[in-house]
């Protein structure tokens, strides 16, 4: 069955939402929850998880709430967290990686790493049993791909489109899905411009999809309180995971 991986932002619209919203995505169809860690210039996200990541630095993020809210739910579905180098070299990682393989984070998503910075890293992840998830775009060389996935572990993110995320922007996926199967036999995920109209499309040939911005429209939502937003989310979780795996 092809996995679908849930981004959230952490603390948007607060810490005990984002739990609850965790969790009963859990309950929901969602494989993984991705922790994104508010940033003030997420480069590589669109305006709907840029206003979100805002909000939640002007509602006072603290990088402890990340790690009160993996302690919760860690437990119980699947977490990773997403973050720029930034925000998580900041906390030492030689002290970071330790304390999420406690929390029982799983991996992390850093799309601002370039591959060639992460392999100081390497022996730190592999130690503790993290994994540093790989990405790779349609921008990049057979030569590199194969470079990039050599060592990839739980799930190569696969970019959708050379762009930002939340664009539903049609490409043929196939050649470049294919590329990546010839080096590594790591599940493919697609990302980028996935929600439930593109969901069925974009998996094709693929192990799973990450859904960000789709998720994020809905919390943006003035006109619904929290469980509506909760039960919505649900509701499209569901709806993609049946797209994906019909």
């Amino acid at each position: 069955m092809k996995k679908l991986v849930a981004y959230i932002t952490t603390t948007y619209p607060e810490k005990s939402f984002t739990v609850d919203l965790s969790l009963s995505l859990g309950e929901h169809g969602v494989d993984m929850v991705e922790l994104g860690v508010p940033f003030s210039d997420p480069v590589a996200d669109g305006p709907l998880i840029e206003k979100a990541n805002h909000i939640a630095l002007k509602s006072g993020f603290k990088f402890k709430e990340l790690l009160e809210i993996s302690q919760i739910i860690a437990p119980k579905v699947d977490t990773l967290w997403m973050g720029y180098f930034n925000s998580f070299y900041q906390q030492d990682m030689n002290k970071l990686l330790p304390l999420a393989s406690k929390l029982g984070v799983s991996g992390l998503i850093i799309p601002d790493l370039p591959y060639e910075e992460s392999l100081k890293y390497s022996d730190l992840f592999r130690a503790n049993s993290i994994s540093n998830i790989s990405f790779v775009a349609p921008t990049d060389s057979k030569e590199r791909i194969k470079e990039i996935t050599s060592d990839a572990q739980k799930f190569i993110y696969m970019v959708a489109y050379a762009g930002i995320t939340g664009s539903g922007i049609a490409e043929d996926l196939q050649p470049f899905i294919n590329s990546i199967k010839e080096f590594s036999k790591t599940p493919i995920y697609v990302g980028f411009g996935v929600n439930a109209k593109t969901a069925k499309d974009k998996a094709q040939g693929a192990d799973g999809v990450i859904v960000g911005s789709a998720f994020i429209e809905i919390l943006l939502r003035d006109d619904l309180n929290y469980q509506q937003k909760i039960q919505k989310c649900n509701e499209l979780a569901k709806i993609i995971k049946s797209e994906i795996n019909p």
